[in-house]
């Protein structure tokens, strides 16, 4: 059976691992799988090759009918709080309902992983661009103020673009070519070298290479 080329996860936090060498690693580790097929679409039908999976399960009763529907037609007695598609090279190769883990996976030496950092609310630009603050004297009047943003005479407007406080974080994120540092398949965990965006058990697709 063909590897599957992505498949959903949890980031469960930060730790520490030392290498052969001694050197000590930061990891993250994620829960990645086991990820279950509701749906295959084929170039045929849909247009493309794909497999629609289900992450996190979710009780019947929490479901509106469409999806508890869409879910029971799966031959799966359970819901799921994530449901996402990834691409494959030949969907007749998975059965409707199997449980994909890291054991079925196309597994390299890196990863890609798309998350969603995480949402600070509203910052100023110090905070939010890193900019330098004004003096903290008390005859000081500029201390975490933005400054000038435009001109007065020509154009007479803000520059579309201009770096200015607002919203901060929640933005989906891809980290590429992150190391993998350990597999542990009979505890669906992942572990790669360094920092993932997100909060803890924020939900993360992990892309096999």
């Amino acid at each position: 059976m063909a590897g599957i080329k992505a498949l959903m996860g949890k980031k469960l936090g930060m730790t520490q691992v030392f290498a052969e060498d001694g050197n000590k690693v930061p990891v993250t580790v994620l829960e990645v799988g086991p990820c279950v097929v509701l749906q295959k679409k084929t170039v045929e039908k849909e247009g493309y090759n794909a497999l629609q999976l289900g992450f996190c399960k979710k009780p019947l009763k929490k479901l509106n009918k469409p999806m508890r529907g869409h879910v029971e037609k799966a031959g799966v007695d359970t819901g799921f709080r994530y449901i996402k598609e990834v691409p494959v090279d030949d969907p007749e190769a998975f059965n409707i309902g199997q449980r994909l883990t890291l054991g079925d996976a196309d597994l390299g030496q890196l990863v890609d992983i798309v998350g969603v950092t995480k949402g600070r609310g509203f910052a100023g630009g110090v905070k939010r661009h890193g900019f330098s603050r004004g003096p903290m004297a008390h005859g000081s009047k500029h201390h975490r103020a933005p400054g000038s943003t435009g001109m007065s005479a020509y154009p007479s407007r803000v520059i579309k673009g201009k770096r200015m406080p607002g919203r901060m974080g929640g933005n989906r994120k891809t980290i590429k070519n992150s190391l993998i540092v350990d597999v542990r398949p009979e505890e669906n965990l992942l572990l790669v070298k360094g920092g993932v965006c997100g909060a803890v058990n924020q939900m993360v697709m992990v892309y096999f290479k």
